[in-house]
């Protein structure tokens, strides 16, 4: 898919969003169905039906995330028709529903890496714990911490898709920079940033430039299990692929370029006061 397609699908998934009188936001099935490109509506119900299991397997209450409406129709003669199988969704309700459409259909690939980054933003934004921390500091440490942990994860699903040489990983990692930071690899960062060859870039973000690099890491992860894609040149292109995606989002939603967000201290420094502190 090319630039400016995928960047008109993205709009599109943000054109039929609605917000509600308490300001809650949320998509009508039927437009979704519409820009999914399903020429019936009755042909998109079996989607949210697999996406409502994959919420319930998820652990997450589904009325939480699909709430059955009567919906106002246009009918051929212009006049309005009431429909009781309509549907209000979430986000991460989309997310589970383009998840589980046709993934031969290029829009629904597109609204796989939307939904996925964007529900994801969301997690972060809601989660208790962050939202609790008041200083710049604590939520590097936060997200550090997050990144260790998923990269964890990552590197496992590499290696299940064939990357095994410890060599072969950094060149899949460099994959997923080139992608993020519009063709840099960790050297070119380090260049660009002016780090030295022995500290660590992850060390030195603060918290936006992390949490860029978290999505990388988790959709990655989540589309290389997702698609069981095979094969060291298949995972590079994913990483690639789902770094530059990720560029895309933050360069719509108007935020600075990863490169150019400037460097922060060690990590490492602000751990050793936070363990004396604990002292």
């Amino acid at each position: 898919m090319d630039d400016k397609l995928s960047k008109k699908a993205q709009t599109i998934f943000e054109q039929i969003r609605q917000v509600d009188k308490n300001g809650n936001e949320f998509w009508s099935g039927r437009d979704l169905a519409k820009v999914l490109e399903y020429s019936e509506y009755r042909h998109f119900k079996p989607v949210i039906e697999r996406a409502k299991e994959a919420c319930k397997n998820s652990g997450q209450p589904i009325e939480n995330h699909f709430e059955d409406v009567l919906e106002m129709v246009k009918i051929g003669s212009g006049a309005e028709r009431p429909f009781n199988d309509g549907v209000k969704l979430s986000r991460y309700a989309c997310y589970l529903i383009v998840q589980n459409a046709d993934p031969g259909k290029e829009i629904v690939a597109t609204g796989q890496t939307y939904f996925a980054i964007q529900t994801r933003i969301q997690e972060i934004q809601q989660m208790d714990e962050y939202n609790r921390l008041n200083s710049e500091d604590e939520k590097r440490l936060f997200l550090r911490n997050e990144m260790k942990q998923h990269n964890i994860h990552l590197a496992e699903a590499a290696k299940d898709a064939g990357v095994i040489e410890p060599i072969d990983y950094a060149v899949f990692q460099n994959h997923g920079y080139m992608g993020l930071y519009g063709g840099l690899d960790a050297k070119g960062i380090h260049r660009k940033k002016g780090l030295k060859k022995s500290q660590n870039i992850l060390d030195h973000m603060g918290s936006t430039e992390l949490a860029a690099n978290l999505f990388r890491a988790t959709q990655t992860e989540d589309k290389l299990r997702r698609e069981n894609i095979k094969g060291k040149q298949n995972a590079n292109i994913t990483h690639f692929n789902v770094g530059k995606k990720v560029r895309k989002t933050i360069q719509e939603l108007g935020g600075t370029m990863p490169e150019n967000l400037p460097i922060e201290e060690s990590i490492k420094k602000i751990e050793k006061n936070e363990k004396k502190k604990l002292k």
